[in-house]
Formats: C-alpha cells, structure tokens, sequence
C-alpha cells in the first residue's frame, strides 16, 4: 500500500505552472539552479569534510530543472558538468555518473510515473547504472578502496541495495520539498 501511493501530484502541477511562464523565465531558473548544483557539488572540494556532506545535494537542484521541463533538466545536467569542468574537474566523474544522473532520473520518474515504486525503481536504476559504469566500465574507483574495479558479485548488489536505499530517502525528501514548494509557488 505504501509503494503504491500516488506521489507525483505535486511536481506534475509544478511542471503546468512553470509552463504558464515564458521560455526566458524558466531559463532563468534553470540556469540559478544548475549554478547551485555546481556549488553543492563543488563543496567537496573546496570545503574539507563538511563539503563531503553538502555535495550530494546537488541532486535537488537538478531534479527540479527536470520537472520544470525534461528538455530543460537534461540541459542545466550538462551545463553543470561543463560548470563542474572549469571549476572543480575533479568532481567530473562523480556528477555525472551519480547525483546529476540520479537528479534527471527522478524528475523525469517524477513527470512520466505515478506511484512511489516506479520512481523508486527508475531513480535506482539511474543511479545503479551511473555508479557501475564508472566502477566497472570506466575503471575509475569510485568507492576508493572497498571496491575493485573488477567485477564482484558482492559488491555489485552492494551498490545496488546502497542504490536503493539512497534514492529511497532522496525520494522521500522530495516529496516534502515539492509539497513545500507547490504550497509557496503554485497558485
């Protein structure tokens, strides 16, 4: 019953409202908010251990460009990558394979689905497949010691239930953060 909840309700009226303003307007948005992504994710690198703390929050941000408009989330995606590229290059392989996929993977899950399940589903997957491709494609070690970049069993489901259980509170964050946001914005 709990995974069945319809909690989609308030970002598909955030998307119809944002729509009512002009394309300028909602560039203007995207455009703060794929700057704000880049300082959260930034913030590991420049702000040692609390900084480690604040970049995953670069997540929200993106999610909100995606239900804004999934063109538009898709863009300040790369926009921040290429932000993240003068700023911070060290944060190059983890933005894109984890908070920003899983940022443009829940806002379109948030548009394009319905109930808690699927969005957890398609979140989790976003970040499973980010976080795999960068251990195991790319060879880069992403989880630093604890994991090889060779391919483990263990280590794969690992990733897959911290996968789950991440997206899991990102999504229930989420909908309290929409449920204020559609309060305060939405008329």
């Amino acid at each position: 019953m709990y995974f069945s909840n319809i909690v989609s309700n308030e970002a598909r009226s955030i998307h119809e409202n944002a729509n009512q303003y002009s394309f300028t307007w909602r560039l203007v948005v995207v455009s703060l908010l794929c700057c704000l992504a880049t300082v959260f994710q930034s913030a590991g690198g420049f702000i040692p251990i609390i900084g480690l703390f604040i970049s995953p929050l670069s997540t929200a941000p993106i999610m909100i460009c995606s239900i804004i408009s999934i063109r538009l989330g898709i863009l300040s995606y790369f926009s921040t990558v290429f932000l993240l590229f003068i700023l911070q290059p060290s944060e190059l392989i983890v933005f894109p394979f984890t908070t920003g996929l899983l940022g443009v993977g829940m806002g379109i899950a948030f548009l394009s689905f319905k109930s808690r399940l699927s969005i957890l589903v398609c979140g989790c997957a976003a970040l499973f497949f980010g976080i795999i491709s960068v251990l195991y494609l790319i060879k880069f070690p992403l989880l630093g010691p604890m994991a090889s970049t060779s391919f483990n069993l263990y280590i794969t489901g690992g990733i897959l239930l911290f996968s789950l259980l991440y997206t899991w509170i990102w999504l229930e964050v989420s909908v309290i953060c929409l449920k204020r946001i559609k309060k305060k914005f939405v008329s």
